[in-house]
């Protein structure tokens, strides 16, 4: 029976170091389907998004997923914490319990009591160990404390440096594509001022963006559970608006904004795929559809903002194709993360994020320019 004990104990105690190794210092994808920590998360959040779909108000909603983040992050991490406890108690009971004061008295609670002041190194000195094994383990567990504490001290701050090199692109979308962001209200701005290589430039920043999306997404995954401060922004809505507008661009464009477009649509759609792979969201096609046939027909009143955009009707269906290349993916995530996807057209007279405060009611506008028409079917701007 101790032996069996002693060999649990080491076996947890080998999942759990092992599993914290690959969620915290691995710098990659852990393919493995079986995992504690994917357990974790695949089983917390099912009931933690169901409560969420029953709150009516959005914003009570978006406030209440945005605890699930941190808070399942500091419970893993208490788990872990507590299965070493557990894992160097077995072991000493295992040994023979050999401790200070003698064994009569005492049992399975002594030894999770002297587990749980080494790991947390407190140095009471009212248990002590009295036998080789019993100091061995002792000092064993009291360094993988101290290296545990190490670790997640670290982990913490590369964590939120991730979300808040994340999120900084995300709030300067606000200006550029709208409030929740579009891909025609981003071609829209650009295109007024006939500005295509400030066009290509942007898209070649989020081309970066994606990137890194993709890598710190894939190493800690729990950044993906992580909300962004406006109810109305997300980096899901932001990949799928630049995705969005880059098939827009590789339809209707040609040259070096087009160029740009397929090398961002690439690493962008590359992202989606990876990371609905990641969260176990299967791709489903968005029903209903994203863009219908009305929607579809105002694609067309893009040449009017000054891009050099193709018949859209003609090239319809090479905008589906790519279209179907990613759209099920980031439906998916959507579905996943309670996320609603942006709309394909901009709403006239949609409010920014920057032009409201508490405050102010009136929204804050630019002056129109003396060239810029201020007709009721435009921005705000």
């Amino acid at each position: 029976m101790t032996a069996l004990v002693g060999i649990l104990g080491l076996a947890f105690l080998i999942v759990i170091l092992w599993d914290a190794f690959e969620a915290i210092i691995l710098p990659r994808r852990v393919a493995r389907r079986i995992r504690y920590t994917r357990l974790f998360y695949k089983y917390s959040w099912i009931p933690w998004s169901s409560a969420a779909r029953r709150i009516r108000s959005s914003k009570r909603r978006e406030t209440y997923l945005s605890f699930y983040g941190p808070l399942s992050m500091l419970f893993l991490l208490i788990s872990w914490a507590v299965g070493l406890v557990i894992s160097f108690g077995m072991l000493h009971w295992a040994a023979g319990s050999h401790f200070n004061p003698p064994r009569s008295g005492t049992g399975f609670g002594t030894d999770l009591y002297m587990s749980g002041t080494t790991f947390f190194t407190l140095g009471l000195g009212d248990v002590t160990p009295a036998s080789r094994a019993a100091r061995v383990l002792t000092v064993s567990e009291s360094g993988m404390g101290f290296g545990f504490l190490a670790i997640v001290i670290g982990y913490f701050p590369a964590l939120y440096q991730a979300f808040s090199r994340r999120e900084i692109d995300v709030s300067l979308l606000d200006a550029r594509a709208g409030s929740p962001p579009s891909a025609t209200g981003l071609l829209r701005r650009y295109g007024q001022e006939q500005n295509l290589d400030a066009l290509a430039q942007l898209l070649r920043d989020w081309e970066f963006w994606s990137a890194e999306l993709l890598e710190s997404h894939l190493s800690y995954p729990v950044l993906g559970y992580f909300r962004s401060q406006h109810t109305n922004q997300s980096w899901l809505a932001a990949l799928t608006t630049i995705l969005d507008a880059c098939a827009l661009v590789i339809v209707g464009s040609k040259g070096t904004v087009a160029w740009q477009a397929r090398l961002t649509f690439a690493m962008a759609r590359h992202a989606a795929v990876d990371l609905a792979q990641i969260y176990d969201a299967s791709p489903v096609p968005p029903d209903p559809d994203r863009l219908p046939a009305d929607d579809f027909a105002k694609l067309c009143n893009l040449g009017e903002s000054g891009l050099p955009l193709c018949d859209i009707d003609r090239e319809g269906h090479r905008l589906a194709h790519l279209r179907r290349m990613y759209e099920p993916y980031v439906n998916s995530l959507g579905n996943h993360f309670l996320v609603p996807l942006p709309s394909w057209i901009f709403k006239p007279g949609a409010v920014d994020n920057w032009q409201t405060t508490a405050w102010q009611r009136t929204p804050a506008r630019f002056e129109p320019s003396e060239t810029q028409e201020t007709s009721g079917n435009e921005h705000s701007w």
